[in-house]
């Protein structure tokens, strides 16, 4: 596959057949991560500039966050690696019911089309957890600190090394012997595989210890990154639908998962992490 100006992407297939093929992107956040979604633009609104602003939302899936964002007055550039995210998200653009100063096209995280120092923040809520590689991953962090404008915000997601640990025991999926030798797996150096092709046991991803984003994000140039863990223990809880449609309930979460967010103690416990980092 190969963007608009002829480069081949480097992203591996099973990613291609996920998204594509298996499961909905743009459904997830709507339905399935209510918690993740409204606590990852809750961080990002306490960093960023209330002026309009160049933003890059690199691996922006079907363009949840570039909407948001353009929403608020910003201007947004979405890359994402999956052609139908790419369609997706400028159907979105366009059915909006006004003007939007926002785009999309295929690429690559880890070669960005973009000039130095052209945005004033980088999203990349996605591409930590598909590019298996270290090496590729510190690429992709170091494109964000290019494109990036001195004083820029870099946002950058990854799924916690925990995650499928955890989902194992709340959801019953460890009673399964092929998903334990997942997360078995994953428990040992972050690698998942999920050869049985349930689309439910995720693709091909890299699960990240916390110590091992923070130190990604300092060798990409970024200094004292801070983490946070977005969902805390409430992405576990069996009734968490009835607690996120009362305001009262949703309240008392929200104020527990913010107490926890920051101790380095318990940020493992988040299915996913966001670490938040300023181009000095």
């Amino acid at each position: 596959m190969t963007t608009a100006d002829g480069r081949k992407l480097k992203m591996k297939s099973p990613i291609q057949e996920h998204y594509s093929e298996e499961f909905s992107e743009r459904e997830r956040l709507e339905k399935y991560a209510q918690l993740e979604f409204f606590r990852t633009k809750e961080i990002i609104s306490r960093h960023l500039p209330k002026n309009r602003t160049v933003i890059l939302d690199i691996g922006g899936g079907p363009g949840h966050y570039a909407m948001w964002l353009a929403k608020r007055g910003h201007s947004v550039h979405l890359v994402d690696p999956v052609p139908l995210h790419v369609r997706q998200a400028e159907e979105a653009f366009r059915s909006a019911g006004r003007k939007l100063t926002a785009n999309a096209a295929v690429g690559d995280a880890r070669d960005l089309r973009y000039e130095d120092e052209t945005a004033s923040a980088v999203l990349l809520l996605g591409p930590l957890y598909h590019l298996v590689k270290r090496a590729d991953r510190v690429k992709a962090l170091s494109e964000a600190w290019r494109t990036l404008k001195p004083g820029g915000w870099l946002f950058a997601a990854v799924i916690s090394r925990f995650a499928s640990a955890f989902d194992g025991l709340f959801r019953n999926f460890a009673e399964d012997p092929a998903f334990f030798r997942i997360l078995q797996q994953d428990l040992r150096n972050g690698q998942h595989r999920n050869p049985t092709k349930n689309p439910h046991y995720f693709t091909t991803a890299f699960f990240h210890h916390p110590d091992e984003l923070r130190n990604e994000v300092e060798a990409a140039g970024f200094a004292r990154p801070r983490l946070y863990g977005l969902e805390g223990p409430g992405w576990l809880m069996p009734n968490f639908g009835d607690v996120w449609r009362d305001r009262k309930s949703r309240g008392r979460l929200l104020t527990i998962v913010r107490s926890m967010e920051s101790d380095t103690a318990l940020i493992g416990q988040s299915a996913h992490i966001l670490a938040v980092a300023r181009k000095r």
